[in-house]
C-alpha cells in the first residue's frame, strides 16, 4: 500500500467529534485492506473478580482520540508508513467461553489470511489463547513477552480450564509457545503458594518482577527481553494491571506496587527491532476508572504496539 489513509485531520474535525475509532483511524471497511488492524474483543466472561472489561475496547478507543500521528521516541509515523485501520469488534458469545474462544480464533485466522497483523483491545486475558493459536498456525511456536501483575498460568478456576488466569498454561500445553523464549514482566503480589512459581518455571517462563524493573532499570530489562526472544516471531501481551493502581485503577484485579506508565512504555520501546507479529492490551474495566486514567494509559500502550509493528513491516 503506497498511500496509507491516516487519521481524521484534527484541524478540520475536532478530536471530540465524529466516530470514536482507535486514534480516529478509518475503519477497515473504508480502506478495504490493512497492514495492521486494531480490533476489539468486548468479552469478560473469563474474569475471576471484578467484571467490566467487556467495555474496555470502547473505553480505549474513546481515550485514543488524543493520539497524534508521529511517534518521536521511535521516530516513526506509523499511520503514514503502513495502512492501519480500526477493524471494529469481534462479536463473541458472552455466555459461552468456549464458543467465544472459537470465534476469536476464526476471526484471527481471517486477518492472517488477509496479511493483516492485529493489535487487539480486550476484553479479559482469556482472549490471548485463541490469538496465540492462530499465530502458531502461521509461524509455529512463538516467543512471548507478557506484561502482567499475575502469572496467568494457573490450571483451573472452579474446575474451568479456560479463564483469564489460565491462558498461558493452556498455550504451553498445546505447544503454541516457544518455551525457550517466554517471559513475564511486572509480576508482584501474593500467590496461592510457592507451587505457583515452581510450575511457572517448569513451563519455561522467565520472570522479571515489578521490583526487578525498579532495581535494574528499563534499559537493562529491555536488553534482557531482546536477548531472550532473539529473532523469533514474538507476541506481546499487556494486561493493564501490570501498571500500579495509581496509573491504572480501572481494571479487574489490581495489585499494589506495579510499574508506572512511563516504565511500561519505555520497556516496550526497547523492543524495537524485535520480530513482533501481534499484540494485545487487555483488562481495562472503565467502570472502575477515573478521568480516563487507565484508558489513556492503555491507548498509549496500543499506539506504541502499532508503532512497533509498523517498524517491523517486512516479515
Amino acid at each position: 500500500m503506497t498511500s496509507p489513509i491516516g487519521p481524521t485531520d484534527s484541524s478540520r474535525v475536532p478530536r471530540f467529534a465524529g466516530p470514536a475509532t482507535f486514534a480516529r483511524l478509518p475503519g477497515l471497511d473504508e480502506v478495504g485492506a490493512a497492514d495492521i488492524a486494531v480490533v476489539g474483543v468486548p468479552f469478560d466472561t473469563g474474569v475471576s473478580y471484578r467484571p467490566g472489561a467487556r467495555f474496555g475496547p470502547a473505553g480505549i478507543r474513546e481515550a485514543s482520540r488524543l493520539l497524534r500521528p508521529y511517534h518521536p521516541a521511535l521516530d516513526v509515523a506509523p499511520f503514514a508508513k503502513v495502512q492501519v485501520a480500526d477493524g471494529g469488534d469481534i462479536a463473541v458469545n458472552p455466555f459461552s467461553i468456549s464458543e467465544a474462544i472459537e470465534t476469536v480464533d476464526a476471526a484471527a485466522d481471517g486477518y492472517a489470511r488477509a496479511g493483516t497483523r492485529m493489535v487487539v483491545l480486550g476484553g479479559d486475558h482469556t482472549i490471548a489463547l485463541p490469538l496465540l493459536r492462530s499465530l502458531h498456525r502461521r509461524y509455529g511456536p512463538v516467543a512471548m513477552v507478557h506484561f502482567d501483575a499475575h502469572l496467568d498460568t494457573w490450571d483451573t478456576y472452579f474446575g474451568e480450564p479456560y479463564t483469564h488466569g489460565t491462558p498461558f498454561r493452556r498455550a504451553v500445553e498445546e505447544g503454541v509457545l516457544d518455551t525457550e523464549a517466554i517471559c513475564h514482566v511486572g509480576t508482584r503480589g501474593p500467590l496461592y503458594g510457592p507451587r505457583d512459581l515452581q510450575e511457572d518455571r517448569r513451563f519455561g517462563f522467565g520472570i522479571v518482577t515489578a521490583a526487578d524493573v525498579l532495581r535494574q532499570g528499563v534499559d537493562a530489562v529491555s536488553q534482557a527481553l531482546r536477548e531472550r526472544v532473539g529473532s523469533r516471531p514474538v507476541y506481546v501481551s499487556v494486561d493493564v494491571d501490570v501498571l500500579d493502581p495509581a496509573y491504572a485503577p480501572g481494571t479487574g484485579t489490581p495489585e499494589a506496587g506495579g510499574l508506572s506508565s512511563r516504565e511500561l512504555l519505555e520497556i516496550l520501546r526497547g523492543l524495537a527491532g524485535c520480530h513482533l507479529v501481534g499484540a494485545d492490551v487487555v483488562e481495562v474495566a472503565p467502570a472502575y476508572d477515573h478521568a480516563q486514567i487507565t484508558a489513556t494509559a492503555a491507548s498509549h500502550v496500543a499506539y506504541d504496539l502499532v508503532s512497533l509493528l509498523a517498524l517491523n513491516r517486512v516479515e
